[in-house]
């Protein structure tokens, strides 16, 4: 069976509200918009309510939330009449823990290192914690441990259907270890022989099957209601209320292979890898076969039977060794699609000047670096000079993001993930130990210059393999080494040395084999999955929501250290793209995001319009005065921050005077508001909350959209979001286009065929409404009519529509074509971007304005008016032929010779696409 040819994705995020089944009646649209496959959101059973499927507690069958593999079936089937394939978003990194619903962890926690889990987690079994010499720490307590024990908040409570114990705590249970079972029972004198044979178990080889005996005869006995009565009063001699109950209580737990404790211990005494900083997600080790097998296994039968088209692998830079992982993936997936190829995506933040590894044998990211460049190519660099000083001078917060980020990275090391470094600096003092010209280097040095050498990294992650580092890895680690020696102190620059060596210098596979050789290749991985979590936290979760000289740069994946980009740079990374990575996927919009592609591309017409905002920021600064309920509250930075937001999102028919569409608003944003001031962890955060800080901004922003008081500024900022919103739509429109066409597959995030003014999740993961999307698409597109009516974002759909029906008809060129870049020349050759495809003969020319704000004289529409572009114009590579090429919606035909005009090319539509109509397409 061939696969579906690959040309546009559609994401989709399932959950219990979006299921399988409702997704199957939306088939018929997407193929008329022009998508070939389905992007799923994963699927295998996740926590109960999860929204977003990548807290999984059962790799091994279809989320029965979501309707389950029956409903699978039939929404592949129903692709399939139109074409269509699957793409699946799988998570091999981490699994959901705690709670009472992952068997493998319930299973690992009752056993401990007798189970046959306890090697698929990433655990650190050897603390030099004595607290922790062969425990898991379990850090789900909400108060401290002595505390919870005193108040009788983890009971001790019995299964009688299961036949087990185990301890409770709200939602999340920790399963008592049979063997000592017979402590508890023992109380009962009844239940003293069955007692003895728990027990025993701890002298028993085969322990682990036969507890599983001997919990089916507690559990028959326990139908006996005086048989359950005397256990839960054995039960009650746990109370830990009394002071008997809880020094048994104690003992009890002091036995198990886990510590409980606070929540707040995470962070410094973690003894397992978590994703990030999330006690509830736990890392998986699947570079062990057996790991890889029983969580690839249902997704492997999926494969085999037809039912999936794609893999997309969620954050690839947790895994011990991605390369390996890939490699091994590429293998198994081709065994089991013979005859088509099925891509593999990866998602992979790429930092400045970092590309894919081609050698890792995937088909490429998903896309967080084409969000990048495009946005790069639509500021302004004018802009950002009078944009930072305005921050400078309001916040007194560094305008250099670089320097905010690695104040981020220093804060993040010494908290949510101290334990995490901790280990790694634990791991690289053994590596110290092991020689005896190294032995003398201390921990508090190994601390020190390990914090500033990550402080610095310019990238995610390194890939070191038994052969060391390589060399592209090697400019990045020595840009790091660079700025911890600028910032250590000269006596600490000798033990970087040692680090340089260590961490890639010196090939594991040059020891021989033994002990030197294993703590050298454990402490490498652990530093190389320490990076990437220290940077995602500093960057995307904390930085982010501190620095804003312009919040349209700080997004996943973007090099917010850059302002702009050069036209050059733009189309050197297509042509690189289109030689390496010729299906990589292209987003705008992900679920992922920081703001929704079309806010971003509003905000960015602030480049262009530095002075005129810088204005309307004194001018609101002095309307909000009487908002506030103290003068610092909100923050300097805070309030500038909530502009930006505000100007960005505004939605296009909002009225400063309609209290519901204002309540909604409100709703919206405080969500986001208060997201953002506990990520930026300067008055608020998430393990300490401000609520006197946090309630001080929430009525300011109460007042400014809800309330009398605040309609001068709300209709300030209503006003200034009208003003720049057409050129935020022309570069909406200008970034649909080029995602559409440039190298690489165009993935579109759900309901962003119309306008996504969306703030950070959950606000960018809302309900689509389909239904008026389906009707807009069946509504004649009048270009004429759909600019008059631009706001409702029906012009969006056309436009993609258009160009996806190209992409149907004209496979081979969008895919396989050359690109090159056309020159522009003209009285606003700046603000033109244009390039050629070529395939076989066959040709399309791109057009699209970029920081054109000042050309949209009326600034009612997002079109340039013809006359504007005077003699602009590309110069043709080519000898065009004589015939009429068309651009889309059947614009006036052009004939091209040596030049095309900007004023023909985009006298009708704000961008625009020409293929010379008469080829076809071998």
């Amino acid at each position: 069976m061939s696969a579906p040819i690959l040309r546009a994705t559609q994401r989709l995020q399932f959950h219990e509200g979006f299921t399988l089944d409702d997704a199957v009646p939306l088939v018929p649209y997407f193929a008329q918009l022009g998508i070939s496959h389905l992007y799923a959101s994963p699927l295998l059973s996740a926590r109960a309510g999860s929204m977003h499927g990548y807290d999984v507690v059962d790799p091994t069958t279809v989320n029965p939330q979501l309707g389950g593999e029956a409903a699978l079936r039939r929404l592949v089937a129903a692709l399939r009449k139109h074409d269509m394939g699957l793409i699946l978003d799988i998570v091999s990194n981490h699994m959901a823990v705690g709670g009472a619903d992952n068997p493998w962890w319930l299973d690992l926690l009752e056993w401990g290192r007798l189970s046959p889990y306890s090697e698929f987690f990433d655990i650190q079994w050897h603390s030099p914690d004595p607290l922790l010499k062969g425990q898991l720490l379990m850090p789900f307590l909400d108060r401290d441990y002595g505390q919870a024990l005193q108040a009788g908040n983890i009971p001790l409570r019995f299964d009688p259907r299961q036949g087990s114990f185990f301890i409770e705590h709200y939602e999340h249970r920790f399963p008592i270890n049979p063997g000592d079972y017979g402590d508890i029972l023992r109380l009962y004198e009844p239940l003293k022989v069955l007692a003895d044979d728990f027990s025993s178990l701890a002298y028993q080889p085969s322990a682990y099957p036969l507890a599983a005996v001997l919990k089916q005869q507690l559990a028959e006995r326990a139908w006996d209601p005086a048989t359950l009565a005397a256990i839960e009063h054995c039960l009650s001699l746990y109370d830990s209320c009394q002071p008997e109950g809880f020094e048994r209580l104690h003992r009890l737990l002091e036995q198990q292979s886990y510590r409980l404790a606070s929540w707040r211990t995470a962070a410094d005494d973690i003894n397992w890898r978590r994703f990030f900083d999330v006690n509830e997600l736990g890392g998986l080790r699947v570079e062990r076969s057996a790991v890889f097998e029983a969580t690839h296994g249902k997704i492997f039968q999926l494969i085999s039977e037809g039912l999936v088209d794609g893999l997309r692998i969620d954050h690839i830079d947790g895994l011990a060794d991605p390369r390996g992982y890939c490699r091994k993936l590429r293998r198994r997936v081709d065994a089991l699609s013979l005859g088509r190829h099925l891509p593999i995506f990866v998602e992979k933040i790429l930092g400045e000047g970092e590309t894919l590894r081609e050698d890792w044998r995937v088909d490429g990211t998903t896309g967080y670096e084409f969000m990048n460049q495009v946005s790069l190519l639509q500021h302004n660099p004018e802009g950002f000079e009078p944009l930072a000083e305005l921050w400078a001078l309001h916040t007194e917060r560094p305008t250099a993001f670089v320097e905010e980020a690695w104040l981020a990275r220093q804060q993040i090391l010494n908290g949510s993930l101290a334990g995490d470094f901790e280990n790694v600096a634990q791991a690289l003092l053994q590596v110290a130990r092991d020689d005896v010209m190294s032995r003398d280097l201390t921990l508090g040095a190994i601390r020190r210059a390990l914090q500033e050498l990550i402080v610095h990294f310019p990238v995610y992650r390194t890939y070191i393999s038994a052969r060391g580092r390589s060399e592209r890895d090697d400019v990045f680690f020595q840009q790091a080494l660079a700025g911890a020696r600028s910032t250590l102190g000269e006596a600490d620059w000798p033990v970087l040395d040692y680090l340089e060596q260590w961490l890639g210098g010196q090939p594991w596979r040059s020891l021989p084999p033994g002990r030197g050789r294993k703590i050298l290749k454990h402490a490498c991985v652990r530093f190389q999955q320490l990076t990437s979590p220290a940077a995602a936290k500093a960057v995307e979760d904390t930085a982010f929501y501190r620095s804003a000289v312009l919040l349209s740069r700080n997004d996943v994946g973007f090099s917010t250290e850059q302002f702009s980009a050069p036209v050059s740079d733009f189309h050197a990374a297509n042509q690189q793209r289109l030689q390496a990575f010729p299906d990589n996927l292209l987003s705008t919009a992900t679920h992922d995001h920081k703001r929704g592609e079309d806010t971003r591309a509003r905000l960015a017409v602030l480049s262009e319009r530095a002075d005129w905002y810088i204005h309307q920021v004194e001018h609101w600064r002095t309307l909000a005065q009487h908002l506030r309920s103290d003068a610092s509250t909100p923050s300097a930075g805070d309030e500038l921050i909530l502009y930006q937001v505000l100007l960005g999102s505004w939605p296009l028919n909002l009225h400063s005077d309609d209290p519901q569409a204002l309540a909604d608003y409100h709703q919206r944003v405080w969500q986001w508001q208060q997201k953002a001031l506990r990520e930026a962890k300067l008055h608020s955060s998430w393990s300490a909350p401000n609520d006197l800080y946090e309630h001080g901004v929430q009525a300011f922003l109460s007042r400014l959209l809800l309330d009398d008081q605040g309609r001068p500024l709300r209709t300030a900022l209503g006003t200034a979001a009208q003003v720049i919103a057409p050129a935020g739509a022309l570069n909406s429109l200008a970034q649909t286009l080029l995602r559409m066409t440039v190298p690489g597959v165009p993935d579109l995030y759900q309901g962003d065929e119309f306008w996504d003014f969306s703030l950070v999740d959950p606000d960018n993961r809302r309900p689509v409404d389909f239904h008026v999307r389906q009707q807009a698409l069946q509504s004649p597109t009048d270009i004429a009519e759909l600019l008059l009516h631009w706001r409702d974002g029906r012009i969006k759909q056309a436009f993609i529509a258009q160009v996806l029906g190209l992409r149907k008809a004209y496979p081979q060129v969008f895919r396989l074509g050359c690109y090159e870049p056309l020159e522009v020349v003209g009285e606003h050759a700046g603000q033109v971007l244009a390039f050629c495809r070529e395939y076989q003969g066959m040709r399309l020319l791109a057009v699209v304005p970029r920081c054109s704000h000042h050309l949209l004289d009326d600034g009612v529409q997002p079109l340039v008016n013809a006359q504007v572009w005077g003699d602009t114009r590309i110069k043709l590579p080519f000898a065009a032929p004589t015939q009429n090429w068309k651009g889309l919606f059947q614009t006036s035909a052009v004939t091209p010779s040596k030049e095309l005009k900007i004023s023909t090319a985009l006298g009708d539509l704000p961008v625009n696409v020409f293929i010379n109509p008469d080829h076809q397409e071998s």
